[in-house]
């Protein structure tokens, strides 16, 4: 079965580029043109899309959360719930931050849906997909509701069981077939020896109909070209313009440099992985040509001698015929003579 997703105008396939995701979250630290300036850049690095995450907090938190003390470095608020309103955009701003993305800079722009309120007000914004995390991997009335809306879902099983993963697909599915499964690790940063990415493999034997990905959480960019190798179609992976701004994801987001490295492998992995024909590339030639051995004359030789294995050498650059042709050249008699280090042809030869 083909796997296929199309999210805005990108056609996701196991013979695509990556879709790669450039995750703002709420890195953008409340400021709409800090936010914009994260799509910007993003876009150069060569993201196909970014994301925000979008939450009522008010319904989304129990009262004591809400009201719990919030109080160091990476805090924006006394209260928890005070954090998280100052980091949540409104109706108007992500109108406008819909508009600049997708008008201004040509990217795709969506967000992750925490309640159902937070899934009605990007329904309502026409946003062209949906991203579910890892924390609502269980949480099938949400699943349910977005699928509903029949938009591409971008699901993230990080704290998951084959379990979990398989009740959300086939809670979502029959509603929505429009859905991509990500692996992922959700621990910040992820570990290398928890990141688990054959896991990848896995999910594309249990689920052949659906694209496969990883929502990357490691401090780096490897994981991600490895991810595609083994099947990823989808990355999404944390972005910051500076490691040291104030928020809890800074620290492990790749700042632009990262972020256009990164894309710049995936890229060059989809041709670099080719279609598993061996060939010679025209390319190879002068390297072989000079590091390649042939048949030469091993001293000077008359016509009319019948060659030895004593008068045959094996040389380079290659001049000659090639080595495996020894046994078939000694025996045969010159139709010339050759000098020493010159090359033995087929035609040479009676």
């Amino acid at each position: 079965m083909n796997r296929r997703l199309v999210i805005d105008s990108h056609e996701i396939t196991d013979e695509s580029d990556c879709f790669v995701i450039a995750e703002i979250g709420h890195n953008h630290q409340g400021d709409i043109e800090k936010a914009k300036e994260l799509f910007r850049v993003a876009k150069e690095c060569g993201a196909d899309a970014v994301k925000l995450q979008k939450r009522d907090n008010r319904t989304l938190f129990t009262r004591e959360l809400y009201n719990k003390p919030y109080e160091h470095r990476n805090s924006f608020g006394r209260t928890y719930g005070e954090h998280r309103e100052f980091l949540e955009f409104g109706w108007d701003e992500y109108v406008e931050l819909k508009r600049y993305a997708e008008e201004e800079l040509g990217i795709t722009f969506f967000a992750t849906a925490f309640d159902i309120p937070s899934a009605d007000f990007l329904a309502k914004l026409d946003v062209p997909a949906f991203k579910i995390a890892s924390g609502d991997l269980r949480n099938i009335p949400l699943l349910k509701h977005v699928a509903q809306f029949g938009k591409p879902m971008i699901i993230s099983t990080g704290g998951g069981t084959m379990e979990d993963i398989r009740r959300a697909y086939e809670a979502i599915m029959p509603i929505n077939p429009q859905l991509a499964i990500l692996q992922c690790t959700a621990s910040y940063p992820a570990p290398a020896e928890e990141m688990n990415l054959r896991v990848i493999e896995t999910l594309r034997r249990e689920f052949p109909d659906v694209v496969i990905g990883l929502s990357d959480h490691y401090n780096g960019i490897a994981m991600a070209v490895v991810a595609y190798v083994l099947g990823a179609r989808i990355i999404e992976k944390h972005f910051t313009l500076n490691h040291t701004w104030r928020g809890s994801d800074h620290a492990m987001s790749l700042e632009p440099i990262g972020m256009r490295k990164m894309i710049r492998d995936l890229r060059r992995a989809r041709v670099a992985l080719g279609d598993g024909i061996k060939r010679v590339y025209p390319s190879e030639e002068p390297a072989l040509q000079k590091m390649g051995k042939g048949l030469v004359a091993a001293r000077d030789l008359p016509p009319g001698h019948v060659l030895t294995y004593d008068d045959v050498a094996i040389k380079s650059p290659n001049l000659g015929l090639p080595p495996y042709e020894l046994d078939n050249v000694v025996g045969r008699r010159l139709r010339r003579a050759l000098r020493e280090d010159e090359g033995i042809h087929w035609e040479d030869l009676a």
